[in-house]
């Protein structure tokens, strides 16, 4: 995707091979022109949009709103008799430069079909607001995000309060996680986390899930949780070679329990689950296979033995891919 800011129309005049290659490009109505120089502008990208077949996320952001809009509306508000809330009129004014952008793309000849939409804000209350308003006025594509969502915990935190709660509600056609990498880290991680989002609502399948307990007086020991960290690295590390192999094998789910009092029963609802022995209990470990009781695991291989019976379970259950 080819994200262009200020001068994206002479970009894309320049390389038209660019142009060709990339899969969609992105406009920021914000900064895509000021004054006599905007609309012209937006029509160069439009154009090239259209020879060249691609589709166009009209990409709003309130820290680079329109400020000739934004200015306007504020100054029609401050004349009615009961003037709305300032962010109010901003959440307003992102909607109206969205759509206002995605109509004259639409009389420049862009289908109703390439035309995507964003506004993106930072706070979880504004995100749900302005897509509510955005889904309840128009009926294209719409890409959900929260910008600037910040670091680690609190940013994932907040992308999957905001995007759920529209998620179930029905709106969005794409998502993206914004999160602050740590220092010399890479964006891997923003990946992830929108796989879990939608995996976890059961909205797509990426990855087979693993559920763990989190813990408690029962369970003294860190090793369930040190197993269920293996058990994950291990799917991780084999997924790229099973979605070759298999079809189907990212719906699988694994449970990893750390005692008797909810172990079996969790482990009966996974694919397959085994549940470790808690403080007190006998030193042998249950496996589940579709909800009916299989092998005992114990002794020092029982995270080995674990695996195996989950490469078993993936070659006996899914349907192996033709070569």
């Amino acid at each position: 995707v080819g994200d262009f800011h200020f001068n994206g129309h002479r970009l894309l005049k320049a390389h038209p091979a660019c142009a060709e290659a990339l899969a969609k490009y992105r406009i920021n109505p914000g900064n895509v022109g000021r004054g006599s120089k905007r609309d012209p502008q937006f029509a160069e990208m439009i154009e090239v949009a259209c020879r060249n077949e691609k589709p166009v996320r009209i990409g709003v952001n309130w820290g680079s709103l329109d400020q000739e809009l934004l200015t306007r509306m504020m100054d029609e508000n401050s004349q009615r008799p009961e003037p709305l809330e300032a962010n109010d009129v901003m959440r307003e004014a992102l909607v109206v430069s969205a759509l206002d952008s995605a109509a004259r793309a639409e009389a420049l000849g862009l289908p109703h079909d390439r035309i995507v939409i964003s506004c993106k804000v930072s706070g979880v209350q504004d995100l749900i607001a302005v897509y509510r308003n955005l889904a309840s006025r128009c009926d294209y594509a719409l890409h959900l995000g929260l910008t600037e969502a910040g670091m680690g915990s609190k940013g994932i935190v907040a992308s999957t309060a905001g995007m759920a709660v529209l998620l179930q509600d029905g709106i969005g056609d794409t998502i993206r996680v914004s999160l602050t990498p740590e220092p010399n880290g890479d964006r891997t991680q923003e990946v992830i986390v929108a796989q879990e989002i939608l995996q976890t609502m059961g909205l797509r399948a990426f990855m087979p899930m693993v559920v763990a307990c989190p813990g408690c007086g029962r369970t003294t020991s860190t090793y369930f949780q040190e197993l269920a960290q293996k058990i994950q690295s291990h799917i991780r590390h084999q997924m790229p070679q099973w979605r070759k192999q298999y079809e189907g094998v990212e719906t699988l789910t694994v449970a990893v329990m750390g005692c008797v009092v909810n172990g079996p029963g969790e482990s009966k609802h996974a694919n397959i689950g085994i549940s470790l022995p808690g403080t007190g209990e006998r030193p042998v470990a249950p496996v589940y296979i579709d909800g009916e009781k299989g092998p005992t695991l114990k002794g020092e291989r029982i995270a080995e033995e674990f695996q195996e019976l989950i490469e078993q379970y993936i070659a006996k259950t899914y349907l192996r891919r033709a070569s």
